[in-house]
């Protein structure tokens, strides 16, 4: 198993809080100082709670929305400082604990708080979905196959949840359900391939099964129409090794791309 910081396989995380107070917070705050202890910060944060409390630049704010900006911020470290001084945490705080710790590649207390997020909403979709991300970074397949299923019952209409799920079943040689994944996920939205907006973990990965998520997600999104989705995901595909000119010629998928200016021009470097 890879290292975090090894070769890596991109799987979204969903926030479940809308950060739209926060957000609205940070904005104002873009041509003032940082946050205490955020980045920038000329002292270093006490341990204290009176001075995370103590800011008068933000008098109105609680303490989990400074949590919230540092989170949208990526400033992880400090999100998890300030959300600790919660004093009876919620299922809200307690996912975003967890993502803070995900993106610190701490799984074992991601997943710690996905599960008491968990205790306190159990049908929380987007917190399954999370907890689902860290089994997948574990390589327990069945696992997170099983949370993002049960994530899907409550809300089957999730995008992010269809492609990690996608992702998953690829992983598995699972090629045919993967493949219808990712195609309900692109159907719900068109944009799900793009980078996403949203927090999102690398889990562990060889360069053959990015390359054939990416020749998976360059069918569905030929499949939807997707011209530019379809290219630069094809292209991903011939560089990680999982596209070949012959595959590419036998697949019903990229007929419609025949004559392309941008597909032929792909094609043509592939010689």
């Amino acid at each position: 198993m890879h290292g975090p910081h090894g070769s890596k396989w991109l799987l979204a995380i969903a926030l479940v809080v809308g950060l739209s107070q926060a957000s609205q917070a940070q904005l104002a705050l873009n041509t003032r100082q940082p946050l205490p202890g955020g980045a920038g910060a000329s002292t270093p944060p006490s341990s204290t709670r009176s001075s995370v409390v103590t800011d008068p630049l933000l008098p109105a704010l609680t303490l989990e929305q400074r949590g919230d900006i540092f989170l949208a911020r990526k400033e992880y470290q400090a999100a998890l400082k300030t959300y600790a001084h919660v004093e009876q945490p919620t299922a809200k705080v307690w996912n975003k604990m967890g993502i803070s710790h995900q993106m610190m590649f701490d799984e074992k207390d991601a997943e710690r708080c996905y599960k008491e997020s968990l205790k306190l909403d159990p049908n929380n979709s987007s917190v399954l979905n999370n907890l689902g991300t860290v089994e997948d970074t574990l390589e327990d397949f069945s696992a997170a196959e099983r949370l993002y299923a049960k994530s899907l019952k409550l809300n089957p209409r999730s995008a992010i949840v269809l492609k990690n799920l996608g992702t998953n079943l690829l992983r598995q040689h699972e090629y045919g359900r993967g493949a219808d994944a990712y195609a309900q996920a692109l159907a719900i939205d068109p944009h799900i391939f793009d980078p996403h907006s949203g927090p999102q973990i690398g889990a562990p990965s060889t360069a053959g099964e990015r390359g054939t998520a990416s020749y998976f997600e360059a069918r569905s999104c030929a499949r939807a129409g997707l011209d530019d989705c379809a290219v630069a995901h094809l292209r991903r595909a011939f560089n990680e090794g999982s596209a070949t000119l012959k595959r590419v010629a036998d697949e019903d998928d990229f007929e419609k791309l025949r004559g392309k200016p941008e597909f032929e021009s792909l094609l043509a470097e592939q010689k």
